[in-house]
């Protein structure tokens, strides 16, 4: 059983929604689609205030070759157009649409019929995932059409489909595996012939049997599909330490992905993936997981983008008495929601309840040099030594022990006994370090 060479941990699964089939969320009264939905260029709105709009209809075009169109998840009338606040707090531009009825664009395959045979062909593939808004949804929501345009010295071999859902508790991945297992076979295929490769391997753990043999039960009637069943360990999900794990080669440091001959795309893009190029269906909808051990509630939704996060806790009954933190995302690397009624976006994984047991941080002591946060990095960096160098602001040191190759998984805190936020300062350096970095490339000011 394979898994990645360097570093990892392993956090309690808590994959107490595992259970849950996945339903579908009513519709809000008003949905707030924000047009940061992508890593890169922000979209801008192209529509204007009284227009009616309808369910997939382009309302944010992009602005750039890494950005990515938006579109509507509901029919109505367009509200407003103006800044509100993200779930961390930041103001961002939003399009406000008050519902009317679910009237969806013409053209839209909404039958529940597997469509099997790929017509489009790789450059018609490129093109429809572009105008479908298809990003990355394990995280980093990268625009998956520039994914599928690497760089002419490139040269693919391979798909891999993250499949491996590492961080505790989500479990919205996991549904998908169980509930469309052909559509995300299907839509490795379309990958694979977006690229020119012929194989794709979907990366599974092994504490997802069920999903393992789901997806083997269709792998054979897909030529060059193959379920690759990796050992449980986090943070097998990233993307350097899948490949890894699956084809053995690591990403050179500053290097891309694809410089191992690997493209790799998450399990939901996957489904995205086929429901865009099979049903002509942009992306404007996820699953997400509601989950927590305070909770009595454990669920896996089909989510409107631009739902409010507070419409979904009050239709699950509520913030739980014991929570103390919410989180968007899972414990590892997931981000604190500052605002309840921030909408959700295309990369929305979770709604996740903690209690202040699990939230409060034991007090902070010496470094005792054990080496453990050395030994957990998955990136092979120093984290203490990292840390030293960042509460001393030693920019030049810090790039010369590689810190801009820090993941942010949260191994190194995780496994410090002496309880030092590792990676809070080497995350503010890391930041800074790469400031600085952009800066030395950036075009002289024009004299």
């Amino acid at each position: 059983m394979k898994t990645f060479r360097m570093g990892g941990v392993h956090p309690a699964d808590k994959k107490i929604s595992q259970n849950a089939q996945i339903e579908k969320l009513p519709i809000p009264k008003t949905v707030y689609i924000s047009m940061i939905q992508h890593l890169g260029a922000p979209a801008v709105p192209c529509v204007a205030v009284g227009d009616k709009v309808k369910v997939g209809q382009l309302i944010g075009t992009p602005t750039g070759f890494v950005s990515a169109p938006i579109h509507s998840s509901v029919s109505g009338t367009v509200k407003a157009i103006e800044m509100i606040n993200d779930l961390s707090g930041r103001q961002v531009n939003t399009v406000v649409i008050d519902t009317e009825g679910d009237e969806w664009m013409e053209g839209i395959d909404r039958s529940e019929t597997i469509e099997r045979e790929i017509k489009l062909d790789a450059k018609q593939i490129v093109e429809r995932v572009k105008e479908c808004g298809v990003v990355g949804l394990g995280g980093a929501t990268f625009p998956t059409s520039v994914k599928l345009s690497p760089p002419p010295t490139a040269k693919p071999t391979c798909v891999i489909i993250n499949a491996a859902e590492c961080e505790p508790y989500l479990t919205s991945d996991y549904r998908v595996m169980m509930e469309m297992p052909e559509q995300v076979i299907i839509g490795g295929t379309i990958l694979m012939k977006a690229l020119g490769v012929n194989k794709c391997y979907i990366g599974v753990e092994e504490n997802k049997p069920k999903a393992i043999a789901k997806l083997k039960e269709f792998c054979g009637k897909y030529s060059g599909v193959e379920v690759v069943t990796l050992k449980k360990k986090y943070p097998q999900g990233g993307e350097k330490q899948l490949i890894d794990a699956v084809i053995g080669k690591r990403v050179p440091s500053m290097g891309l992905p694809v410089d191992t001959g690997a493209v790799v795309q998450n399990v939901g893009t996957a489904f995205a993936v086929y429901e865009a190029v099979q049903k002509n269906k942009p992306l404007f909808e996820g699953v997400m997981t509601v989950t927590g051990d305070c909770s009595n509630q454990q669920r896996n939704f089909v989510h409107r983008v631009g739902t409010p996060l507070s419409f979904i806790m009050e239709f699950c009954g509520g913030v739980p008495a014991q929570a103390a933190k919410i989180i968007s995302g899972g414990p590892m690397m997931g981000k604190a929601i500052v605002n309840i009624d921030a909408p959700t976006l295309k990369g929305t994984s979770s709604i996740l309840y903690l209690t202040e047991a699990q939230t409060k941080r034991k007090e902070e002591s010496n470094c005792i040099r054990c080496g453990k946060c050395a030994d957990a990095c998955p990136m092979g960096l120093e984290p203490y030594l990292l840390n030293k160098l960042g509460r001393a602001s030693m920019m030049d040191e810090l790039e010369a022990h590689y810190v801009y190759d820090c993941i942010e998984c949260g191994c190194c805190s995780f496994t410090c006994p002496a309880y030092i936020p590792l990676l809070d300062t080497i995350r503010q350096s890391k930041a800074a370090v790469m400031k600085i970095m952009k800066s030395r490339t950036a075009p002289a000011p024009a004299k």
